[in-house]
């Protein structure tokens, strides 16, 4: 389809209580840069039941425009609901660009939503811009299982769409602002909806990992040991108010559950502080902690590519270092 449009809109995912999921407001971070530059509009889209407070988000975020669907239907993701909702809006609107976050949900809308529009997906999306060129989107990702970083363009079809990992831009600052809220009314039938949610199961013992949104990361490699390694992890987490990470090496001996996981094929994030430790630094996890304000690297090889990227190293082992570092922050916070 042709754009009616140089609108950019971004796909704002809602919370069973209507709140705004952090990785919506992230993107309006470079939909703001993006927008400016194609000279349309940002637009938020928000779907979901009782989502005021999504809204209220967007708003003040940054978003020129809100479009606002709510229903009972809309009010647990559903494939069908949500696809024939946004499918209808594009179709209505026609803006020239969409930004998903690639979360679960997002991971299932996007290549169905564009499938139905006819138009190209760029998946995991860690860089965006506009090319000077020709005006599309230029969607950067990583190839290659990480070791080089593609550029992808849709020159001949719209909207241009991409799904962009949580983490990998900021929260901009809130402002007072005001949007241009547009309601509207998109009723799915029910026997449309092919698929029902019966039951939310959360495992217990991950369910509360927060790498997406922790302020401080504490993260744990190879070079923990095994398992009862991440003991002392745990021990500086709980003294920083921190979340527990560790690297794919770790997952992978079955040292920690995946939920733990940053990198290329674990969580994106971007903490205040990101704290490595006995973690080699191989460019698949680089790739998912680039974003943090401060990293600090402690491994016993002085030639870890860790320390490329670090701020602050500690050439040493993590089993002594770590206990220091404890006794010392227990000291100052007495």
């Amino acid at each position: 389809m042709e754009a009616l449009t140089n609108d950019l809109w971004v796909f704002i995912e809602t919370n069973e209580d209507g709140t705004a999921k952090n990785v919506g407001i992230e993107l309006l971070t470079p939909g703001r840069m993006l927008a400016d530059k194609q000279g349309g509009n940002l637009v938020a889209v928000v779907i979901g039941s009782h989502a005021d407070a999504a809204v209220g988000e967007a708003e003040a975020h940054g978003a020129d425009k809100i479009i606002l669907v709510e229903g009972k239907e809309y009010a647990v993701y559903t494939t069908d609901a949500y696809v024939i909702a946004m499918n209808a809006l594009v179709e209505k609107y026609g803006p020239t660009s969409i930004l998903i976050g690639a979360s679960n949900n997002g991971r299932d809308l996007a290549p169905r939503l564009s499938c139905r529009l006819k138009t190209g997906l760029t998946a995991d999306c860690t860089a965006l811009d506009i090319d000077d060129e020709t005006g599309n989107v230029a969607w950067t990702r990583p190839a290659f299982g990480g070791n080089l970083m593609a550029t992808i363009m849709c020159p001949d079809n719209r909207p241009q769409i991409g799904t962009v990992r949580p983490g990998v831009f900021k929260k901009g600052v809130r402002m007072e602002r005001h949007a241009e809220i547009i309601h509207e009314t998109i009723s799915v039938e029910a026997e449309k909806i092919r698929t029902q949610v019966l039951e939310l199961v959360t495992d217990i013992a991950d369910g509360n990992v927060d790498l997406e949104g922790a302020e401080i990361i504490v993260s744990g490699g190879r070079g923990v040991g095994g398992p009862e390694g991440f003991d002392i992890i745990r021990q500086l987490a709980d003294v920083l108010g921190a979340t527990v990470g560790a690297s794919r090496a770790a997952v992978d001996a079955g040292w920690i559950s995946h939920a733990h996981q940053v990198g290329q094929t674990g969580k994106t994030v971007g903490p205040r502080l990101y704290i490595a430790c006995g973690i080699s630094g191989a460019i698949q996890h680089l790739a998912g902690m680039s974003g943090s304000d401060v990293v600090v690297a402690v491994n016993k090889d002085s030639r870890a590519p860790i320390f490329d990227v670090a701020d602050y190293g500690v050439v040493g082992n993590l089993f002594e270092v770590l206990p220091v570092l404890i006794k010392e922050l227990k000291k100052a916070r007495a």
